[in-house]
């Protein structure tokens, strides 16, 4: 990631609670790739990016399938007149 990506994973950070600074590999050259780190010290900061994803990741629950069309009277947006979808059978089609 860079900069400005470093800014909006380290306010999503701080929304959350989950804790890590993001700061640049190299504190020097900002260009350099930033990762999670857990304190600001470049001298004895472990990388902590893979928790921090982790901790983010599971913060949000796996989506569930879209579901499929529902079964009913159907009105249509275009002025024609409303059709019945029949309940599903269960066979499939």
């Amino acid at each position: 990631m860079d900069a400005q990506q470093a800014r909006r994973v380290q306010a999503v950070l701080r929304q959350l609670n989950i804790p890590g600074v993001v700061a640049p590999e190299d504190p020097n050259n900002p260009a350099v790739a930033w990762r999670v780190y857990n304190r600001t010290d470049h001298a004895t900061r472990c990388d902590v990016t893979a928790d921090a994803l982790a901790a983010l990741a599971a913060t949000f629950p796996d989506e569930e399938p879209a579901p499929g069309p529902k079964r009913g009277f159907v009105i249509p947006t275009n002025g024609e007149k409303g059709t019945e979808i029949p309940p599903d059978d269960g066979a499939g089609d």
